[in-house]
């Protein structure tokens, strides 16, 4: 199987995109490399998300906040797949990705906007996990060698449950 390189975005890159990246590289690995990024990183991440990860089991190493326009670069890794993952960064203006990568939205529920009991923010932020493994395991179940360019934009459409471009 070939090596696929994919790119979770949304604005802040504190939670969802973060939570997206540690699964991907957990399960898609050694096939798939997961990256994330934020069009106006908050520069740290969530420690919410990070309790959610360890309490997964999935390694928070190396996970930090950082810009998309890190991946836009000429010396960044060539994207195959890029996903938003918040609805805010999927209507920005996303830079140009080299080697016109697939893209699609997989729209989640924003955990850390949730106020509440400590109870009520951790469900938030095990729906988000359990959403975004969902649909990392359908990615992942697809049969790449077989599927041609526009088969793969339309199952990642059915996964997503919305639109795709690229």
């Amino acid at each position: 199987m070939a090596h696929y390189n994919v790119l979770f975005l949304c604005t802040g890159n504190s939670a969802r995109s973060i939570l997206a990246e540690a699964i991907m590289n957990r399960k898609g690995a050694p096939n798939f490399t997961a990256y994330s990024a934020g069009s106006r990183p908050a520069g740290t991440v969530r420690p919410e998300a990070l309790r959610m990860l360890e309490m997964a089991g999935l390694s928070t190493q190396g996970l930090c906040s950082k810009s998309w326009d890190e991946f836009a670069a000429p010396d960044a890794p060539q994207m195959d797949f890029v996903f938003t993952v918040c609805d805010n960064a999927a209507r920005e203006v996303c830079p140009l990705w080299p080697g016109q990568p697939v893209t699609a939205h997989w729209g989640v529920p924003d955990p850390a906007a949730v106020a509440g009991t400590p109870a009520e923010i951790e469900r938030a932020y095990l729906d988000a996990f359990s959403i975004l493994e969902r649909r990392i395991s359908l990615l992942l179940a697809l049969p790449f060698p077989s599927l041609d360019s526009l088969a793969i934009k339309r199952e990642l459409g059915k996964i997503g449950g919305v639109g795709l471009t690229g």
